[in-house]
């Protein structure tokens, strides 16, 4: 039984069978971002976000990005207010389809509680651990992390130097997303 199984019955209805293992992508992946997608279960989330990339390249990466998630039955979120093609969703506060999920970064209680207000399906609380995308960037301790989840309506996934071991310390999270860890495979 997966974990999102596991607390399914404090998980509202519209929140159940989302994804708990996430792969957040970027430019810093380069080629290592076919890899990631490969390395990612079936039924696993993408959320895409190569903000950095020109408008016509990212479009272009985000078809083929969408392309292999169908073909590998993954759940894929687009990043930002481009306009970049079709998803299952949107992460923030992106302009969102009928029927398209909503997740949401959340890195104080306020951004959590911005969250849930827009109407998030699941919350990515970050950064727990040190990460190689925020070199030297402040963590959030565990209780903080608890603080900014108490008494939430919303599942959260724990972000930031997240890997599968480190997930199973950490109590009250959904699931966990990740960069490197779908490339280093040190678990």
């Amino acid at each position: 039984m997966g974990i999102g199984a596991a607390i399914g019955s404090v998980v509202p209805r519209r929140h159940r069978n989302l994804p708990t293992q996430w792969l957040m992508t970027d430019e810093r992946l380069g080629e290592d971002l076919w890899r990631a997608l490969d390395a990612l279960p079936r039924g696993a989330g993408v959320i895409f976000r190569h903000y950095a990339t020109p408008p016509a390249e990212r479009r272009a990466l985000f078809a083929q990005v969408a392309k292999v998630a169908r073909c590998n039955g993954l759940v894929l979120v687009r990043a930002g207010a481009a306009r970049l093609g079709r998803a299952d969703g949107v992460h923030g506060a992106g302009r969102r389809r009928a029927g398209e999920l909503r997740t949401w970064p959340a890195h104080t209680r306020r951004e959590t509680l911005a969250g849930v207000k827009a109407g998030a399906d699941l919350l990515f609380v970050s950064p727990l651990f040190a990460t190689r995308s925020h070199p030297g960037g402040k963590t959030l301790s565990r209780a903080a992390a608890a603080a900014m989840l108490r008494g939430l309506p919303v599942p959260a996934i724990a972000l930031g130097g997240m890997t599968a071991r480190r997930f199973r310390t950490l109590r009250g999270f959904y699931g966990w997303a990740a960069i490197d860890a779908w490339i280093a495979r040190t678990d």
